[in-house]
């Protein structure tokens, strides 16, 4: 029986309501229920996009509870930890490699975490961190802005979706002349995820190593 809760997190402009509709939509062509929800705080100026996706044979609600949360694909570090509350025992976060500070920081009122804070943050939560160079291969691609495309296809190889549901779905949502490219995205983001879950030294990684130096991730 098919259960799932993912959050979607990042700032305005990343792309992350898109990403979720395309996600919804997969399940949907799978032949599932689908419930979510979006909540944009300043969305136009950087602020925090969060996505409730609720996935299942039979779902009521689209919030996700604290606590309950499967996955968290954050396409910013701050906004990982931020929403990491929301992770069960045991979750996978997916975690876009990129620092965007909110205004706070950038007024001088705050500061922005260092990487091994933020870490730390999402360890106590339980959860098994993939870190992903996404930004970096997104713009290698060719265009910066398909890095949510990308980090779909990272999160796609632990979904029960097979790969063409995602294209279908994925070319009703996306104009032909950019079409292109967000596949070659996709299709790159799911490679990403199966260097780091085999294990594969690289720029990005696994950031949850066990005590003899394998990776720790939820395969």
């Amino acid at each position: 029986m098919i259960k799932l809760n993912i959050l979607i997190a990042g700032v305005g402009g990343q792309g992350v309501v898109l990403a979720s509709d395309i996600m919804g939509e997969t399940a949907l062509e799978a032949g599932l229920q689908v419930k979510k929800t979006d909540t944009l705080g300043m969305a136009q100026r950087g602020g925090s996009v969060i996505t409730h996706l609720r996935i299942g044979e039979k779902v009521a609600s689209p919030l996700v509870s604290e606590g309950e949360a499967d996955i968290l694909l954050a396409f910013e570090k701050l906004e990982a930890a931020r929403w990491s509350g929301y992770l069960r025992n045991g979750a996978n976060a997916i975690v876009n490699n990129m620092s965007i500070p909110p205004l706070s920081v950038s007024l001088g009122s705050e500061s922005y975490p260092k990487d091994d804070e933020i870490m730390q943050i999402l360890r106590q939560r339980v959860a098994k961190v993939m870190l992903i160079e996404g930004s970096r291969r997104a713009a290698e691609i060719g265009n910066p802005k398909v890095l949510n495309i990308f980090m779909l296809g990272a999160l796609s190889m632990l979904m029960p979706f097979n790969t063409e549901q995602w294209e279908r779905v994925i070319a009703r949502r996306l104009p032909p002349k950019i079409l292109g490219i967000n596949l070659s995205a996709f299709e790159s983001g799911r490679h990403e995820m199966l260097r780091i879950l085999d294990g594969t030294p690289g720029k990005g990684g696994c950031a949850s190593k066990t005590q003899d130096g394998n990776c720790g991730c939820h395969h």
